[in-house]
């Protein structure tokens, strides 16, 4: 059992290689395109429409008495949860290489989470037979981001592909190669090569290396020994080439997998249970799917033991128990009822109770909890209105059920701001989200700019009196309060003190005073805008014994901060957000340029592999549509993520605008 995902930056070929493996495994009669969409992996509807993976898929095949698992992954940055969910369900990670473009930001970014989450790693570099490609250029570069201990594999000479490591020589007569002996003309050449792969493999093991140095054997079962070993511990990076297209490479890479890549029981033990087919189970949910008529869907890779219909589980996550009931495996869009999910194995699980993405399920005593995916926060947020009165509700439910199945999609509705926000990853991700509202839920939505979240908060201490007094026949009101209201640091948010001695104003009263100075402040002084980070304490007041009440304590709250307001003078603030930029370094002084333009403050700058990390404090106000503008600016090859980091000062020269604005 093998169970391997494709990652790397978007368009590189990863889902092409997962087809192409499927039909020379005799899965697919024919080879599945993406181009053309027939792929097995790109099936729904948009991913045919745009030509790209926006969501994980998995499939499965046998070649060499082995079964493999692959999980096939989006390589764009709108849908990099994904990619973790894939991350999470696999045993090695195969980062594809664009041959044409090299070393991109997805490449580096799949390979970190790769390298976090301990997966061995291979580099597959693809499309080898277009044009003007260099195969030893993007393999130094790739040694440059992946170290010295990146062996080239597999090497592409005089059409046919030699696999340095066995020694083989595949040449390509047709779609499927033929092992043959290594051609004398070309045999000095692939000699030498052999020899650097040799040596750089001895030099991660110190027995091999002493042996070599003083000119002992060293045997090819020995070699492959400490390779595959390599591998597993991540101390060793294997690079293979091919074109999937072509299907040039592919047999050879099917031939690495069932040799050196780990299967489940080689990895190490999970939180002190040992991987196993006769051990508890333990389950791992990595990404669940909405179906129209089975609910929602649990993809769920087995990590120890095995499960069938009718078993009770424990979800530890949710702490619930679970009983398990219809088993698929999924083969693409395709899947077929099974009767045991196995030790190593993917599959899925429909109609329980509790469990979403990032739940473990687990018969272990006591249960174990995985830890849960770390998925990113939506950088980019849009505002949605029905075009068609009374949609309100299936926006909802459609809203929901895409939040289940996507945890890097949030959407609330924000009653300061009175708009309905959806935020995501991307302009690419809303759009998809906005698509699937139609298609699957048939509702229409139009979208806004959202409103910035703006806030007011008081300038200095002031001290005033609300007071409120009201006879009109019978029973009067009559409420009076002294508060002093100071302003806190930014984030401190509300405080309330109750200073009252002597009981002027009855104890009963305090909340009627604190709801109206709460009220007050939620609508604002200066602008509309809710007033933050103050804290707000009554000290004195007077009561009457027949005419006080609790509505007349809450007005006289109220009309006390609208005159402390008055003393104190009042400031706009805006949100600020901590925004990170990685680049190939070419576009780093247009980054900077653009980032300071928007008013950002440049908060310093990394070096991640060969490529940029900048840091910046930037006004939400400015990151409208900024996923648009990098893309622009760094020909598709830049991302960033975002993060509320706090409210800070609207600059003078924009405050009268905005009040302007808001009126």
């Amino acid at each position: 059992m093998k169970c391997i995902g494709f990652f790397g930056h978007g368009g590189s070929g990863k889902t092409q290689i997962s087809d192409a493996i499927l039909y020379l495994t005799g899965v697919n009669t024919r080879l599945g395109r993406v181009d053309e969409g027939t792929s097995l992996f790109d099936f729904d509807p948009f991913e045919i429409e745009r030509k790209t993976g926006l969501f994980l898929a998995t499939g499965f095949c046998d070649y060499r008495d082995e079964r493999i698992f692959i999980v096939d992954t989006p390589g764009y940055a709108d849908f990099f949860g994904e990619a973790l969910s894939g991350i999470r369900a696999v045993d090695t990670a195969v980062i594809v290489i664009d041959a044409t473009s090299g070393i991109e930001v997805g490449t580096e970014l799949t390979l970190r989470e790769a390298e976090k989450a301990g997966l061995p790693r291979v580099l597959f570099i693809n499309k080898a037979k277009k044009e003007d490609v260099s195969i030893p250029e993007v393999v130094k570069a790739a040694q440059a981001s992946f170290g010295t201990t990146a062996f080239v594999v597999t090497l592409p000479v005089e059409g046919g592909l030699v696999d340095l490591l066995s020694m083989r020589y595949y040449r390509y007569e047709g779609e499927r190669p033929k092992v043959v002996e290594i051609p004398d003309s070309i045999r000095k050449e692939i000699e030498k090569e052999r020899e650097k792969l040799v040596e750089g493999i001895v030099e991660t093991s110190d027995e091999l290396m002493e042996r070599y140095l003083e000119g002992g054997e060293i045997k090819d079962d020995e070699l492959k020994r400490v390779f595959r070993e390599g591998l597993r511990k991540g101390s060793i990076f294997p690079i293979l080439v091919g074109d999937a297209l072509n299907l040039f490479g592919i047999q050879e890479l099917l031939d690495f997998i069932v040799e050196f890549v780990p299967s489940p029981s080689e990895l190490p033990d999970i939180d002190g249970h040992k991987r196993s087919p006769d051990g508890p189970f333990i389950g791992f949910v990595f990404k669940t799917i909405s179906e129209p008529h089975l609910g929602d869907m649990n993809l769920i890779r087995v990590l120890s033991g095995s499960i069938s219909p009718g078993e009770l589980v424990m979800n530890s996550t949710a702490k619930q128990e679970e009983k398990i009931n219809q088993i698929f495996l999924i083969q693409g869009r395709d899947r077929q009822e099974t009767n045991r999910l196995e030790f190593g194995s993917i599959g899925a699980l429909v109609k329980l109770k509790s469990t979403k993405t990032s739940d473990t399920l687990t018969t272990t005593s006591p249960p174990i909890v995985l830890p849960r995916i770390e998925f990113p926060h939506p950088t980019i947020s849009v505002a949605i209105i029905p075009k068609s009165k009374g949609d309100e509700e299936k926006i909802s439910n459609g809203l929901a059920r895409i939040q289940t199945e996507d945890p890097t999609f949030e959407s609330h509705y924000d009653p300061d701001l009175k708009q309905l926000i959806i935020s995501g990853l991307g302009e690419l991700h809303l759009d998809l989200i906005i698509a699937r509202l139609k298609s699957r839920f048939g509702v229409s939505v139009d979208t806004a700019r959202p409103r910035i979240p703006y806030r007011e908060t008081f300038v200095k201490t002031a001290e005033a009196q609300g007071k409120y007094k009201k006879q009109t026949g019978g029973r009067g009101q009559y409420g009076d309060v002294w508060l002093r209201i100071e302003p806190l640091e930014r984030g401190k948010g509300f405080e309330f003190e109750n200073k009252i001695v002597g009981g002027v104003v009855p104890a009963k009263y305090i909340p009627s005073v604190e709801k109206g100075v709460k009220e007050a402040l939620a609508q604002g002084i200066l602008a509309g805008y809710p007033v933050i980070d103050v804290k707000v304490t009554i000290y004195d007041g007077s009561h009457h014994p027949v005419d006080s009440s609790d509505i007349a304590f809450k007005i006289a709250g109220s009309m006390a901060v609208k005159n402390c307001a008055q003393k104190a003078g009042v400031k706009l603030l805006e949100p600020i957000y901590e925004v990170e930029v990685l680049v190939p370094d070419e576009y780093l002084g247009d980054i900077v340029g653009d980032l300071n333009a928007r008013r950002g403050k440049i908060m310093g700058m990394d070096t991640e592999g060969r490529f940029k990390k900048v840091k910046a404090l930037v006004p939400l106000a400015e990151m409208h549509k900024y996923s648009t503008a990098l893309r622009s600016i760094t020909q598709g090859r830049g991302q960033f993520q975002m993060k509320f980091y706090r409210y800070e000062d609207v600059p003078k020269e924009l405050v009268n605008k905005l009040i302007e604005e808001n009126r």
